[in-house]
């Protein structure tokens, strides 16, 4: 693709690009709440059901590593619609498992094609996007978290609910056959990064690890993924067990535990399109250390809450999913324009696999953090809330040691200075 699309026929890209990163979100949100049904299910105890959804990450991060070693030999197009069409495959195998076992191995297989299928998506924002809409673009395609966030989890209970426990996967499958069809008929062909990566009269890069290389020599590459590395360890030190903290300590029936992802998702639905409006137009690095220094309270207020009113939780835990989140925006804007543009797909995709590496590490550290008392309280919740404090403080530091390399060189961007 060389020429730049209009308009309509962005926004109609990126719409797209959304409709298919909500499926491969929803297809790792839905897990969660289906655990107690799984586990009556399958007979299985808590611990087996872990491995169900620690497979899914730790799966999309050994694929995306794998994918740096050739995503940016093929054409964007094909090779998004190819691997979107084996995670369908794989989903509708999650649906029709007929044990715990063979569920496990569909699980892997989703989260390898999801994983390389979320570094394509932001490699294509990053591709097809100027750098000055690029935010705006972002916060289009992460409203596919925030629609997940609200349709996921109370879909997910519905449809399992009222049919049985296959019937979310198999609704997904059907997404998938929808957004290929879409993707089909929308996505431009993208050849512009294989050119630029053979140069002219140059022969093509034979060995499959020189784009990796490549990537890694680079120390702006490595500071924009310890970045990205920190903003997601200090959101996964505290996520995975809001739930849990709900309602042991904070007092919140389990009937009501859908709307925090309701209220929670529904406004980031909203604030998301703002955020990314107001990174492209008055700097992504100042809006991220806005929205990030707003995150740590209720990094601080989540982990340190006793016995509330829900309503009060509601407050707490939405502006949470709207500060937290929301820093991502701007983030994955000054991530994407970090990487050449030549190796951006590799990059990427080196991305996908350090961000699920450091949602796996924030969990599994978390979980050895925190203990259940004798009352079943859970204890030292407020000590993981200080380290992804401290993580994201880190961060909010290390941002203005990123060069973004597409942007334009009359451009400032004051706020990292």
């Amino acid at each position: 693709m060389n020429a730049p699309l209009t308009p309509q026929h962005e926004k109609y890209l990126l719409l797209t690009l959304a409709g298919i990163q909500f499926s491969h979100v929803l297809d790792f949100m839905i897990m969660m709440p289906l655990g107690p049904i799984l586990m009556s299910a399958f007979g299985i105890n808590t611990h087996e059901f872990g491995l169900l959804v620690a497979s899914y990450s730790f799966s999309a991060a050994l694929s995306s590593l794998f994918a740096a070693t050739f995503v940016d030999r093929f054409e964007r197009k094909r090779l998004l619609l190819s691997t979107f069409a084996l995670f369908g495959l794989a989903t509708l195998a999650c649906g029709l498992a007929p044990g715990y076992a063979t569920l496990l191995v569909a699980r892997g297989l989703a989260g390898a094609f999801g994983g390389v299928m979320g570094a394509l998506v932001q490699t294509m924002v990053g591709d097809v996007i100027p750098f000055a809409r690029r935010a705006r673009a972002s916060g289009v395609v992460s409203a596919a978290f925030s629609l997940s966030t609200v349709a996921g989890v109370p879909l997910s209970l519905w449809l399992a609910n009222y049919f049985q426990w296959r019937a979310p996967f198999v609704f997904i499958a059907v997404l998938v056959v929808l957004f290929m069809f879409i993707g089909a008929r929308v996505l431009p062909e993208m050849r512009q990064h294989i050119n630029l990566s053979t140069g002219s009269g140059q022969a093509k890069q034979e060995h499959r690890f020189t784009a990796m290389f490549a990537v890694l020599r680079d120390a702006n590459h490595l500071r924009a993924l310890l970045f990205s590395a920190l903003i997601i360890f200090s959101g996964f030190m505290v996520i995975p067990y809001i739930t849990l903290y709900a309602v042991s300590n904070v007092g919140i029936a389990q009937h009501d535990i859908p709307y925090i992802y309701l209220f929670g998702g529904a406004a980031t639905l909203i604030t998301a399109r703002f955020i990314g409006h107001w990174a492209d137009l008055h700097g992504k690095v100042k809006i991220y250390r806005i929205v990030a220094t707003g995150a740590l309270l209720p990094l601080l207020v989540v982990t340190h809450m006793g016995v509330v009113p829900l309503w009060l939780w509601l407050i707490c835990t939405t502006t949470f999913f709207v500060l937290v989140s929301g820093r991502m925006i701007p983030a994955m804007a000054i991530i994407t324009s970090a990487a050449q543009p030549r190796l951006r797909g590799t990059f990427m995709s080196l991305n996908a696999t350090t961000q699920a590496f450091a949602m796996g590490l924030a969990t599994t550290l978390a979980g050895f953090i925190i203990t259940q008392d004798a009352n079943g309280e859970i204890v030292d919740y407020g000590t993981v809330g200080y380290v992804a404090m401290a993580a994201n403080a880190l961060a909010i530091w290390f941002v203005a040691r990123i060069t973004m390399h597409d942007r334009p060189a009359v451009m400032q961007d004051n706020s990292s200075k």
